[in-house]
Protein backbone atom coordinates (compact mmCIF):
# COMPACT_ATOMS: atom_id res chain seq x y z
CA UNK A 1 0.00 0.00 0.00
CA UNK A 2 1.27 3.35 -0.79
CA UNK A 3 -0.02 7.26 -0.74
CA UNK A 4 2.04 10.17 -1.73
CA UNK A 5 4.25 11.68 1.08
CA UNK A 6 2.23 14.59 1.11
CA UNK A 7 -1.26 13.72 2.15
CA UNK A 8 -3.42 15.93 3.64
CA UNK A 9 -4.21 12.24 6.20
CA UNK A 10 -1.82 10.39 5.33
CA UNK A 11 -3.64 6.43 6.03
CA UNK A 12 -0.37 4.56 5.66
CA UNK A 13 0.87 5.32 9.33
CA UNK A 14 -2.91 4.69 10.62
CA UNK A 15 -3.19 1.54 9.06
CA UNK A 16 0.25 0.17 10.26
CA UNK A 17 -0.80 1.47 13.77
CA UNK A 18 -4.00 -0.29 13.25
CA UNK A 19 -1.73 -3.67 12.42
CA UNK A 20 -0.14 -3.34 15.17
CA UNK A 21 -3.02 -3.91 17.94
CA UNK A 22 -3.94 -7.01 15.54
CA UNK A 23 -0.34 -8.29 15.66
CA UNK A 24 -0.83 -11.77 16.50
CA UNK A 25 -4.47 -12.69 15.23
CA UNK A 26 -5.00 -15.36 13.02
CA UNK A 27 -5.76 -14.56 9.55
CA UNK A 28 -3.76 -11.08 10.23
CA UNK A 29 -0.64 -9.67 8.17
CA UNK A 30 2.24 -9.27 9.11
CA UNK A 31 3.87 -5.50 8.60
CA UNK A 32 7.25 -6.12 7.33
CA UNK A 33 7.94 -2.81 7.65
CA UNK A 34 6.47 1.21 7.15
CA UNK A 35 8.18 4.52 6.16
CA UNK A 36 9.16 6.70 3.17
CA UNK A 37 10.36 6.10 0.36
CA UNK A 38 10.65 8.61 -2.95
CA UNK A 39 8.07 10.82 -1.36
CA UNK A 40 5.69 8.22 -0.92
CA UNK A 41 4.13 6.96 2.15
CA UNK A 42 4.39 2.56 2.18
CA UNK A 43 3.35 -0.11 4.32
CA UNK A 44 5.14 -3.66 3.19
CA UNK A 45 2.81 -6.49 4.60
CA UNK A 46 3.37 -10.39 4.01
CA UNK A 47 2.86 -11.50 0.35
CA UNK A 48 -0.38 -12.90 0.08
CA UNK A 49 -2.68 -14.98 -2.36
CA UNK A 50 -5.61 -13.94 -4.15
CA UNK A 51 -8.93 -12.50 -2.68
CA UNK A 52 -11.95 -14.20 -2.43
CA UNK A 53 -13.38 -12.05 -5.25
CA UNK A 54 -10.63 -13.37 -7.87
CA UNK A 55 -11.56 -16.63 -6.66
CA UNK A 56 -14.70 -16.40 -7.00
CA UNK A 57 -14.60 -15.14 -10.40
CA UNK A 58 -12.23 -18.11 -11.45
CA UNK A 59 -14.21 -20.59 -10.62
CA UNK A 60 -16.82 -19.00 -12.65
CA UNK A 61 -18.88 -17.82 -9.46
CA UNK A 62 -19.71 -20.43 -7.83
CA UNK A 63 -18.44 -22.22 -4.90
CA UNK A 64 -19.33 -25.78 -3.16
CA UNK A 65 -21.15 -25.86 -0.06
CA UNK A 66 -18.22 -26.84 2.10
CA UNK A 67 -16.19 -24.25 0.27
CA UNK A 68 -18.85 -21.44 1.60
CA UNK A 69 -19.09 -22.46 4.58
CA UNK A 70 -15.15 -23.03 5.65
CA UNK A 71 -14.52 -19.61 4.25
CA UNK A 72 -17.34 -18.30 6.45
CA UNK A 73 -16.39 -19.68 9.61
CA UNK A 74 -12.55 -17.94 8.66
CA UNK A 75 -14.18 -15.36 8.03
CA UNK A 76 -16.52 -14.61 10.77
CA UNK A 77 -13.11 -15.61 12.95
CA UNK A 78 -11.30 -12.75 11.43
CA UNK A 79 -14.45 -10.19 12.15
CA UNK A 80 -14.82 -11.56 15.63
CA UNK A 81 -10.87 -11.05 16.56
CA UNK A 82 -11.32 -7.13 15.28
CA UNK A 83 -14.07 -6.57 17.42
CA UNK A 84 -12.78 -8.10 20.37
CA UNK A 85 -10.10 -5.68 19.86
CA UNK A 86 -13.03 -3.09 19.53
CA UNK A 87 -12.63 -2.36 16.33
CA UNK A 88 -15.28 -2.04 13.24
CA UNK A 89 -13.70 -2.59 10.11
CA UNK A 90 -16.22 -1.02 7.88
CA UNK A 91 -14.90 -2.09 5.02
CA UNK A 92 -15.88 -5.57 4.78
CA UNK A 93 -16.06 -7.63 1.13
CA UNK A 94 -14.44 -10.01 -1.00
CA UNK A 95 -11.46 -8.00 -2.07
CA UNK A 96 -10.62 -7.46 1.28
CA UNK A 97 -10.35 -11.47 2.65
CA UNK A 98 -7.20 -12.89 0.92
CA UNK A 99 -6.16 -16.63 0.96
CA UNK A 100 -2.91 -17.91 1.29
CA UNK A 101 -2.25 -21.66 -0.42
CA UNK A 102 1.02 -22.12 0.90
CA UNK A 103 2.22 -24.33 4.27
CA UNK A 104 -1.01 -22.25 6.63
CA UNK A 105 -3.35 -24.60 4.92
CA UNK A 106 -5.61 -22.32 3.07
CA UNK A 107 -6.19 -19.27 5.26
CA UNK A 108 -7.98 -16.83 5.04
CA UNK A 109 -6.53 -13.07 5.78
CA UNK A 110 -8.33 -9.94 5.92
CA UNK A 111 -6.17 -6.46 4.22
CA UNK A 112 -7.66 -2.86 4.38
CA UNK A 113 -7.91 -1.36 8.14
CA UNK A 114 -8.11 2.18 6.21
CA UNK A 115 -11.72 2.42 7.45
CA UNK A 116 -11.18 1.31 11.09
CA UNK A 117 -12.77 2.71 13.91
CA UNK A 118 -13.37 2.55 17.61
CA UNK A 119 -16.51 1.16 19.14
CA UNK A 120 -15.82 0.43 22.76
CA UNK A 121 -13.75 2.48 24.90
CA UNK A 122 -10.82 0.57 25.62
CA UNK A 123 -10.68 1.20 29.32
CA UNK A 124 -14.49 0.93 30.25
CA UNK A 125 -15.51 -1.09 27.74
CA UNK A 126 -18.43 1.12 27.38
CA UNK A 127 -20.07 1.18 24.06
CA UNK A 128 -19.15 4.65 22.07
CA UNK A 129 -22.32 6.08 20.76
CA UNK A 130 -23.09 5.94 16.85
CA UNK A 131 -23.35 9.44 17.09
CA UNK A 132 -19.35 10.02 17.96
CA UNK A 133 -18.63 6.98 15.97
CA UNK A 134 -19.35 8.32 12.69
CA UNK A 135 -20.01 11.77 11.14
CA UNK A 136 -21.10 11.79 7.62
CA UNK A 137 -19.50 14.31 5.17
CA UNK A 138 -22.62 16.67 5.18
CA UNK A 139 -21.91 17.29 9.08
CA UNK A 140 -25.33 15.07 10.22
CA UNK A 141 -24.65 11.93 12.21
CA UNK A 142 -27.30 9.92 9.58
CA UNK A 143 -27.56 10.87 5.77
Amino acid sequence: MGETAKAQHPQVFYEADIYKVLQGGMGIPSVRWTGTVANFNVLVLDLLGPSLEDLFIFFNRKFSLKTVLMLADQMLNRIEYVHSKSLLHRDIKPENFLMVTDNRANQVYLIDYGLVKKFRDPLSHSHISYRHLITCKCGWSTC
